[in-house]
């Protein structure tokens, strides 16, 4: 067609479109013919759960506007997302990863959904997910096991799996994904791309599936720090359907995100790096983490940067004792099934009783047995919700007592995991040496951006956490790291065609 496909951003799409050297029709087919090639044959990472059947029609409306208006319809003008079956659109079957819940139909679109069409995207389809986002790794009752593209036989992350498989190999030009407890962050680390989790509210999550209210969020997944930008400007602001959404208004941002994508280097600036966020390195898993990361953390000093060691010596325990996914996760996802009357099951116990879920989920019965159906109810929940705001004192604090810009480490202290040792229970949801619950947990944002490569072809994230409400410095920051590194690259599980 003319235009490079791969690795294509935002900008580059819509110069082509101006040029008249390409149109949204075409640039739709053509990510359908890579699904078709890579997600349901050769590499068969299987990200996507549901292709929009309108997609292509939606595009041709989208060029028959530009051909007649001469204008584009909003920042995301014909470009093709690929979101996460945890939103719900209209008309398009949308389980949440739950065997029990395939063929509810939403009658309406999620906000960030509506959102993304007003801008003027094509919804590619939805991508994949395990049951009601309860896991660090992308495999569920719907579909299975998703595969990450640099290394198959590896796990793509979870819960967002499907789009950070979908988003490294091309499939789509940027994509949604949901964080919990670091489920846009995991993948965006196994799957080398940029992964912003937003301070919860700046995103409305009405018509998105819960896993934890507290701490859940939605935000992009893409492949440069730019594109996450334009996204985020697109995705934030307040919504009256979810009054979370009045930390926007808090926020008081009057910018936009794709401003803070100035170029420049780190000289002044002043980084945390928490010791024990980092793995042992006589483990040869966390050996290789630690080794990209701290070359990252290298290159930033060359650039300028001072970097201060920060010790947390019960950063385990302050996660443990911040963790509410038993105290309250039951009681979130029964709320919203009892709030849509065509979905078959009023709680997430009936479905377990049937066993209608995903068996190396473990998450969920622990939810059902041990989870109470009122938090009220747990004795703990209190005492647990007051740690998630120590937490994030302790943070903000070394923060502001070190003067600092940011604090960073691994997204996780080990590699993805080989799919082999999923199966194997090597690792369990609640044992998963993931970091990403450091900013979950303490109601911090936080970007993941790719750090470089394992000597296998691994991807490997490094996280970068500020005070609530920072995202533009996260944004500045994680751009200018982006233009330091330049570690993105695309997989060759999945060549241009």
């Amino acid at each position: 067609m003319g235009f490079a496909l791969e690795e294509c951003t935002i900008g580059q799409v819509h110069e082509a479109f101006r040029a008249g050297t390409l149109d949204c029709a075409t640039l739709t087919q053509s990510y359908l013919d890579r699904i078709a090639a890579f997600d349901h044959q050769g590499p068969a990472l299987n990200s996507f759960v549901t292709l929009n059947p309108k997609a292509l029609e939606q595009a041709k409306k989208i060029d028959d506007a530009f051909a007649r208006d001469k204008t584009f319809v909003g920042p995301l003008h014909g470009i093709p997302v690929a979101i996460k079956d945890q939103a719900e659109i209209a008309g398009l079957e949308t389980s949440f990863g739950s065997i029990a819940l395939k063929g509810y139909v939403p009658e309406a679109d999620a906000t960030i959904v509506k959102k993304l069409k007003q801008a003027g995207a094509v919804i590619i389809g939805k991508t994949t997910m395990p049951d009601f986002a309860a896991s660090w790794w992308g495999f569920g009752s719907v579909h299975g096991e998703t595969r990450c593209p640099y290394a198959p036989e590896r796990d793509s992350g979870g819960s967002s799996g499907g789009t950070g498989a979908a988003i490294a190999a091309n499939l789509a030009t940027v994509g949604i994904g949901e964080d919990t407890g670091g489920s846009i962050r995991l993948p965006s680390s196994a799957n080398n791309l940029v992964g912003i989790r937003v301070t919860p509210g700046m995103i409305s999550r009405s018509g998105l599936s819960p896993l934890l209210v507290l701490l859940d969020t939605a935000g992009p997944m893409t492949r440069t720090v730019t594109d996450a930008a334009i996204l985020l400007d697109a995705l934030v602001g307040y919504d009256p359907a979810d009054e979370f959404t009045t930390t926007y208004t808090i926020a008081n941002f009057k910018g936009t995100y794709t401003d803070c994508l100035q170029p420049g280097g780190f000289e002044g600036a002043r980084f945390g790096v928490i010791k024990e966020a980092f793995g042992s390195d006589d483990d040869p898993d966390c050996a290789l983490v630690n080794t990209v990361v701290r070359q990252a953390i290298d290159d930033m000093r060359r650039a300028g940067a001072e970097f201060v060691e920060l010790s947390i010596p019960n950063l385990d325990g302050l996660i443990a004792d911040s963790s509410l996914y038993i105290s309250r996760s039951r009681f979130d996802v029964d709320n919203f099934l009892k709030s849509r009357p065509t979905i078959p099951y009023s709680s997430i116990e009936e479905i377990y009783r049937e066993g209608k879920y995903d068996k190396k989920l473990e998450l969920i019965p622990a939810i059902v047995e041990e989870g109470p159906a009122e938090p009220e109810t747990d004795p703990e929940y209190f005492r647990r919700l007051a740690r998630i705001y120590e937490f994030q004192r302790l943070l903000v604090g070394l923060i502001a007592r070190e003067g600092l810009d940011g604090i960073c480490y691994p997204c996780c202290r080990v590699l993805s995991p080989p799919h082999e040792d999923l199966r194997n229970g090597r690792w369990t949801v609640l044992t998963y040496p993931t970091n990403t619950v450091i900013a979950s947990q303490s109601l911090l944002p936080s970007i993941c951006l790719p750090a470089g490569f394992s000597e296998s072809g691994v991807p490997i994230g490094m996280e970068l956490i500020a005070p609530p409400y920072h995202e533009p410095e996260l944004i500045r920051l994680g751009y200018r790291f982006e233009q330091l590194t330049r570690w993105r690259r695309p997989p060759e599980s999945t060549p241009p065609l």
